[in-house]
């Protein structure tokens, strides 16, 4: 059906990507949604809920085009998915947040999160520069690449869970009031309406980005880091803009942080486990790029005594972005 359709032009294509970042982006929220209501009505605290529903729910459009992405072999387009939406999480989201008003940050974002997401960018920077020093004949990320990542996955969520549960007063209430006066009726149609946009938003976009890419004659890789990347970051923009707006912008913070962490650690390392992700021409460059951008963020929130990111600085990273993509589609273009 999807390919049938492809075959018409590749103006058809750009509207199944559109068409399937609506029905990702939907069906995350309606599963994060479902999913804390039945949660609640089993008892479960807002506290749990929000650590694991909210949170893997805001990087679930990543994992689904992730594990599409593996499933039909694409494999540029998985690294480039996560890497291009870490890239622009970082540069763009927390640049334009900051031009709204001013990013405060928490002492837990300083002292442990931004530090555990420039990890993340430099052990994918690791894996990918160099051949695996574990026998595998790959130069990418392996399988024993993925475990660790998945190992260090671990590590975050016991430290996440023990920090929340020591620091009570930290946690937003959010999920309780989005999801209290949800049925379990409307719950459950909510977690299957969920999961049917994820998987078909996830196979519109997959399919229509790679038919999109040989259309135009670039690589999945440049299509993952814009096009793909900015798609799948849609849910931490619009939080994290709406958080500015409303001048809660600790939340806005620790929303994009805590997904470069999920979406390398957790969706990264899942996908490579299943299918080893060889790396591609110019991957060195995009996650030194992801990893830098961690790096400025914590060194802005650490060089000033409001620990904010300031206006300024939100330009910054937003001028680092554009001249970091225009040397990249220079370089494609040689």
């Amino acid at each position: 059906m999807i390919e049938s359709l492809l075959n018409i032009g590749w103006w058809v294509g750009a509207i199944l990507i559109v068409l399937g970042f609506i029905a990702l982006v939907k069906g995350a929220d309606w599963l994060v949604d479902g999913a804390s209501a039945v949660a609640k009505q089993f008892g479960i605290s807002d506290l749990a809920i929000g650590l694991t529903v909210v949170a893997f729910g805001t990087s679930m459009p990543e994992f689904v085009v992730n594990m599409v992405s593996v499933a039909e072999g694409s494999t540029d387009l998985a690294i480039t998915n996560i890497v291009g939406s870490n890239i622009i999480n970082t540069f763009v989201i927390l640049g334009l947040t900051a031009l709204v008003y001013p990013i405060t940050s928490q002492k837990r974002s300083r002292d442990f999160d931004i530090p555990m997401s420039i990890i993340a960018g430099v052990l994918v920077f690791a894996f990918v520069a160099v051949q695996s020093p574990f026998g595998e004949d790959i130069k990418g990320i392996s399988r024993t690449g993925g475990i660790m990542l998945l190992v260090m996955f671990s590590y975050f969520l016991y430290n996440t869970f023990r920090h929340a549960k020591d620091h009570p007063d930290e946690q937003p209430n959010e999920a309780e009031q989005s999801t209290k006066n949800i049925s379990t009726k409307r719950a459950v149609a909510l977690i299957l309406g969920g999961l049917v946009g994820l998987v078909v938003g996830g196979e519109l976009i997959v399919k229509s980005a790679v038919d999109l890419a040989t259309r135009l004659g670039v690589s999945e890789a440049i299509i993952g880091l814009t096009i793909v990347a900015l798609g799948t970051s849609l849910p931490e923009l619009a939080t994290s803009v709406m958080a500015a707006t409303k001048k809660n912008c600790d939340i806005a913070l620790g929303n994009v942080v805590g997904s470069n962490i999920f979406n390398v650690f957790f969706v990264l390392g899942t996908s490579a486990v299943i299918r080893p992700l060889p790396a591609y021409t110019g991957i060195e460059l995009d996650a030194w790029a992801a990893a830098v951008g961690s790096l400025l963020v914590w060194l802005f929130v650490k060089s000033n005594h409001e620990r904010q990111i300031k206006r300024w600085e939100g330009a910054v990273l937003l001028l680092v972005y554009a001249g970091y993509l225009t040397y990249r589609l220079i370089e494609v273009g040689n």
